[in-house]
């Protein structure tokens, strides 16, 4: 049986939320990015840290903030902890991953190429754990397509946007970059949730449901 899906349950707010949170986390870590210094390691190294639980969090609270409007019409929804706990781990490690190399190789192609597929990795495993760790009386499909699209834009957002940080100079630049993180975020989000098919489980009936033995 297919389930009825409304993945904008309380309208516009959560989704806008969503990003402004994502906008938040990712406009600090990346202004952290910038301003490390590679001459100075562990002055360095420290901010670049920093700037990876920024962006991390970013991505983890985006995704359960926008998951707030997130209903099965069927079926009630709960979360199994250690999967949020892993999407947050995974966001905040693949995230620095990404912004070490930027950081330490600089603004070369290779590095923007690699830190970016790395952050967009790290935010859609973030989702899918998320949606992994969603239980419910039935299970979730995916369309391929849109899922490997998903996936993509999170990788040329974050690329696009690690390489506006590098070269900020002012505030508003900083800003710009912070709000490219947040549409990798947001846009792989909701094309991941664009590729999604929910299934109920047929309702169990009968004696057996009530614990009674069969005839």
């Amino acid at each position: 049986m297919q389930g009825t899906v409304d993945g904008f349950t309380h309208g516009p707010v959560m989704p806008v939320l969503a990003f402004l949170v994502a906008c938040l986390g990712a406009a600090l870590g990346l202004r952290l990015t910038v301003r490390s210094r590679p001459t100075e390691r562990s002055f360095g190294t420290g901010r670049l840290a920093l700037g990876a639980l920024f962006i991390g969090s970013g991505i983890w609270t985006m995704h359960y903030v926008a998951m707030r409007g997130f209903t099965v019409q069927e079926a009630p929804l709960s979360h199994d902890r250690p999967y949020i706990l892993a999407g947050l781990a995974v966001a905040v490690v693949m995230a620095g991953v990404g912004l070490f190399i930027v950081g330490y190789r600089g603004a070369t192609r290779m590095a923007l190429i690699t830190g970016g597929a790395l952050t967009g990795l790290g935010i859609a495993s973030t989702h899918y754990l998320g949606m992994a760790g969603i239980r419910f009386r039935g299970h979730f499909t995916y369309e391929t397509p849109l899922v490997v699209l998903s996936v993509l834009i999170a990788a040329a957002a974050a690329t696009a946007a690690l390489r506006a940080s590098l070269s900020a100079r002012v505030l508003l630049s900083g800003l710009g970059a912070g709000v490219m993180m947040a549409l990798a975020v947001t846009g792989m989000h909701y094309t991941g949730m664009a590729a999604l098919d929910v299934h109920l489980h047929p309702a169990v009936s009968g004696p057996a449901a009530d614990g009674l033995p069969p005839d």
